[in-house]
C-alpha cells in the first residue's frame, strides 16, 4: 500500500502484481529489482504516481545519481577535455566540453574551476562514473548550463522533492512577494538569485524553513518573508 513505511530489503508487493499481469512498471529511487522480486533499497515511505510509478521517499543528504535527473554541481577540476563536477554523490561526475549547446573544438565553453552548473545526468550506474550534459535531447541548453552570480544552498533531498511537488504552493506564493531565479537540483542543492543580496539571503532562509512548515502555513511564511524584505527598503 502506498504511503506505508518500508525498510531496506522489504519486498514490495504492488509493483510485483503489476509485473505479473504484464503491465509496465517504473521503479524510482529506493526500489530495485532483485531477480524477479522488487525490494526496497532504503528506509522511508512508499510512494506511487498513477498509473505505474513507484518510489521510496526517504530523508537523506547523500545523493545517489539517477539517470535523467537535474542536478546542481560545482566544477572542481579540469582533466583534458573533461570537467570534474561535484554533485554531492560518492564520486565526482564528468562533464565534457562538447556537452554544451554549440560547443566544438574551436568554440569551447567558458567553464572555470569553481563555476556552478545546472546539468542533467546522462549516465548513472553503480559501476560507471556519472556523466553530465548541459543540453536536452534536441541539443538545446534551455535553462541548463553555467549559473552566474547567485547563491548556492545545500538542503535535504526531501526538501527538494517537497518544493518541486505539484501540491506545494511555495514557489508561486513567494514569487508574488519577490522576484527571483532558482535552479533546483535533485541532489539537494539550490541556486538562488534575487534582485539584491539581502533578498537572496531571505529567500534562502525561507526555503530552509519550509522543510518544517506544514502546507497550511506556507502562505504565512511567504507573507513574513515579503514583509521582512520590504523592511530593508525603508
Amino acid at each position: 500500500m502506498a504511503g506505508k513505511t518500508v525498510l531496506a530489503g522489504d519486498v514490495i508487493i504492488e509493483p510485483m502484481e503489476m509485473i505479473k499481469s504484464s503491465k509496465k512498471v517504473i521503479l524510482g529511487p529506493g526500489l530495485r529489482m532483485d531477480q524477479d522480486v522488487v525490494r526496497a533499497s532504503k528506509c522511508g515511505q512508499l510512494k506511487t504516481k498513477p498509473p505505474n510509478t513507484f518510489w521510496v521517499d526517504a530523508h537523506q543528504k547523500r545523493y545517489v545519481p539517477t539517470r535523467g535527473e537535474l542536478v546542481v554541481g560545482v566544477v572542481m577540476a579540469k582533466a583534458g577535455d573533461i570537467f570534474r563536477v561535484d554533485i554531492g554523490s560518492s564520486e565526482t561526475a564528468s562533464l565534457s566540453y562538447v556537452a554544451f549547446e554549440g560547443a566544438t573544438k574551436k568554440n569551447r565553453p567558458d567553464v572555470n574551476i569553481g563555476d556552478i552548473v545546472y546539468a542533467r545526468l546522462l549516465i548513472a550506474h553503480p559501476d560507471v562514473e556519472p556523466e553530465l550534459v548541459c543540453v536536452d535531447s534536441h541539443g538545446k541548453k534551455g535553462k541548463l548550463g553555467i549559473l552566474h552570480d547567485g547563491f548556492l544552498l545545500s538542503c535535504s533531498l526531501n526538501l527538494i522533492r517537497k518544493i518541486l511537488s505539484p501540491k506545494c504552493t511555495f514557489l508561486s506564493l513567494l514569487a508574488k512577494e519577490l522576484k527571483f531565479e532558482m535552479a533546483a537540483g535533485m541532489n539537494g542543492r539550490l541556486w538562488i538569485r534575487g534582485k539584491t543580496v539581502k533578498e537572496t539571503i531571505a529567500i534562502g532562509n525561507a526555503i530552509l524553513a519550509l522543510e518544517f512548515v506544514p502546507n497550511n502555513q506556507i502562505r504565512e511564511l511567504c507573507d513574513d518573508i515579503g514583509s521582512y524584505v520590504a523592511g530593508f527598503a525603508k
